[in-house]
């Protein structure tokens, strides 16, 4: 019974989680800011990609001259039917492959790898020759990062047109549990269709200096389990059974020799 007890205790120290494994960027001091500024870069918006849907609003002092500009969403009416009805909410204009949109009456427009505002002001100029004092809204409706693995609340999070760091998109999941690596956090990245791999270690202020340190649409954010999670999962039942079955035989052993004495 006694060496049941110490193995089983003995077993629950090694799946211990330290609290240096759960702390983030450990060596992060108030002197460590003056480094890290001479190369940290701010990310100011998000860059317009192949297949983000845009909405585009066109606003000025005379309304009716927006209008063709502003073409709300249509829709069937009922399900089965060939009438039309409109709502309120603006038509998507998707960017394709090569970076264009079709908007009304200034037809084709390349807005590939501009920022809400770079577009908001090309479209802007565009219009002025038809329409006096227009003012344009851009926004990027589907710009979102999936965060998987260990983390409170796996799912996908809306950028909302912000930049949206490492740090900001774990700490919408959640956080990550007791279980995953801080030291190995998967990104995946899509740029101009090939696959970029990078891996962060959220214990080191470095990750600042990353260029995955700030999220792009689309980005993929996985947190790997650690040794603890292994163990407590698919492994658990086989383990735990291995040292019961050890356990019972130094038992077994144990009689033995006192039986002999």
């Amino acid at each position: 019974m006694q060496f049941t007890l110490v193995v089983t205790i003995a077993a629950l120290m090694a799946s211990c989680v330290t609290q240096k494994q759960l702390t983030y960027l450990r060596d992060a001091q108030p002197e460590l800011a003056d480094s890290l500024n001479k190369t940290f870069k701010v990310a100011s918006e998000v860059i317009i990609r192949p297949g983000d849907a845009l909405t585009i609003y066109v606003s000025a002092l005379d309304q009716e001259a927006v209008v063709p500009y502003n073409i709300p969403t249509a829709v069937f009416a009922t399900p089965g039917s060939n009438q039309l009805s409109t709502t309120p909410s603006l038509q998507y204009y998707v960017v394709d492959e090569e970076g264009f949109i079709e908007f009304p009456v200034l037809g084709k427009l390349n807005v590939l790898g501009l920022k809400r505002t770079e577009a908001e002001a090309m479209i802007k100029d565009k219009l002025s020759a038809q329409v006096t004092n227009p003012l344009v809204q851009v926004n990027i409706v589907n710009a979102r990062v999936s965060v998987l693995g260990e983390v409170a609340r796996p799912g996908q999070i809306s950028m909302s047109n912000r930049r949206l760091t490492i740090l900001d998109a774990l700490a919408a999941a959640g956080d990550l549990t007791p279980y995953g690596r801080r030291d190995n956090v998967l990104i995946t990245r899509e740029i101009d269709g090939k696959l970029e791999i990078a891996r962060l270690n959220l214990g080191s202020s470095d990750i600042y200096t990353s260029p995955y340190y700030y999220l792009q649409q689309n980005d993929v954010v996985y947190v790997s389990p650690n040794k603890v999670r292994a163990i407590s999962s698919a492994n658990a039942s086989l383990w735990f059974s291995l040292v019961s079955t050890m356990a019972s035989a130094a038992t077994v052993v144990v009689t033995v020799v006192n039986v002999a004495k």
